[in-house]
């Protein structure tokens, strides 16, 4: 058996980033760039009031109160025309452009108006409630760089940069093949030997949530032909998954079959708990990961293994922060020679740390306790009893859905 570490390793090592496509802005959610995106535009493009109220000379308000003479008025998206002298002001709204001749703004609460007359009753200094040009950023700026995941603020400030199409790496393409006898798809018949088969939407929607494209192969029987001749439809695709039949029982057959079709073994087997039957390998073109069959095994294995894959493809940053950590909120035994990855709920408490608590039963059967979970805590080998308390690494299960 290898490491987590090490059977990672090996995953990423067989992908790179795939080719960049163009996009409309507006599909451009949940993208990642393929190219750094520079401003087209300065904003703003020209000094601005930042306030309603009256554009003047500082010069003319340095003594208050003074009654000055309204020349004009600039709603947002207008201009003026002329240009503003000793003792003149012009109306002015928030987001217009100043007339030429003034250098701030005095609010319209500090303001008496009078006829075309305004009395000033508090003195602005130069600058004051104006953004000059380029407050935001300027043309040329690079805002926003390759590999970046694009949320919704991302999307604002490509609009605002006048960018109105965006190249972005395309989708990886996942086919995701389930195995096995004894389960059938939800709201199918469900004979009297079998049961309902999650993993195949939990994983395409794990593949959605990653920012690729689930591919669906069905459910593949117990039988090597069967296996290997719907496994040929994954022919194109960036990657294959399956679920199921990566043990070593007379029916576990995936391993066998794809040998017969040719797959080059990468590795099998990971020293990790759940999941310890994972294959990765690679029929002519095509990767495998193969998945157990168990759904929380399945899970938890994507998480550390199908994400950082198409992570690779989408030309996301391969280097991550370092793995966070969490107060643990109660006592663990000593691990053996596996590493474990206890699902577990979090907590704040009373001074605001992350608390964890892992929960009772970890059996890898109980997709309940799975669905309850918000982290993994990550218990080395052979690590030694721990107490509540203690800082314990963890690996976030939340976030999987694009942030603002």
């Amino acid at each position: 058996m290898i490491t987590v570490a090490e059977a990672r390793a090996r995953v990423l090592a067989a992908f790179k980033p795939l080719a960049a496509e163009q996009v409309a802005l507006t599909a451009a959610l949940g993208r990642v760039l393929a190219e750094d995106v520079a401003a087209r535009v300065t904003q703003p493009p020209a000094a601005v009031s930042a306030m309603d109220g009256y554009a003047v000379r500082a010069a003319d308000v340095v003594k208050t109160p003074v009654r000055l003479r309204v020349i004009g008025s600039i709603p947002a998206g207008h201009g003026y025309g002329g240009s503003v002298q000793a003792g003149e002001t012009v109306r002015i709204f928030t987001g217009a452009a100043l007339p030429p001749g003034t250098d701030a703004v005095v609010i319209q609460e500090d303001t008496t108006a009078d006829g075309d007359h305004v009395q000033v009753r508090e003195s602005v200094h130069a600058g004051r409630h104006v953004r000059a040009a380029g407050t935001d950023f300027s043309k040329g700026d690079v805002l926003l760089k390759q590999g970046r995941l694009l949320t919704a603020r991302d999307i604002g400030i490509a609009a605002a940069m006048n960018a109105p199409w965006l190249r972005v790496t395309r989708r990886p393409r996942i086919a995701i093949l389930a195995t096995g006898d004894e389960v059938v798809m939800p709201g199918d018949a469900i004979g009297p030997n079998q049961i309902v088969s999650s993993n195949s939407l939990s994983l395409s929607a794990f593949v959605a949530a990653c920012g690729a494209e689930p591919i669906h192969l069905g459910i593949a029987p117990d039988d090597l032909g069967a296996l290997q001749k719907m496994a040929q439809a994954a022919v194109g695709a960036d990657l294959l998954v399956t679920s199921g039949g990566a043990s070593v029982g007379e029916h576990d057959l995936v391993q066998k079959a794809f040998g017969e079709a040719g797959m080059e073994l990468d590795f099998w087997k990971i020293a990790m708990r759940p999941g310890k039957p994972v294959i990765f390998g690679r029929i002519g073109a095509t990767p495998v990961l193969g998945l157990p069959g168990n759904p929380v095994s399945a899970l938890v294995c994507s998480t550390l293994f199908l994400r950082p894959a198409i992570e690779a493809m989408l030309g996301r940053p391969e280097a991550r922060a370092p793995m966070p950590t969490a107060i643990l909120g109660r006592d663990l035994p000593e691990n053996d020679g596996r590493e474990d990855y206890l699902r577990a709920e979090s907590s704040y408490d009373e001074v605001g740390r992350l608390v964890v608590t892992p929960f009772p039963k970890q059996d890898s059967s109980m997709l309940s306790v799975m669905a309850r979970s918000d982290c993994l805590i990550v218990r080395p080998i052979r690590a030694p009893a721990i107490k509540a308390g203690s800082s314990v690494p963890i690996v976030a299960l939340t976030g999987g859905c694009l942030s603002i």
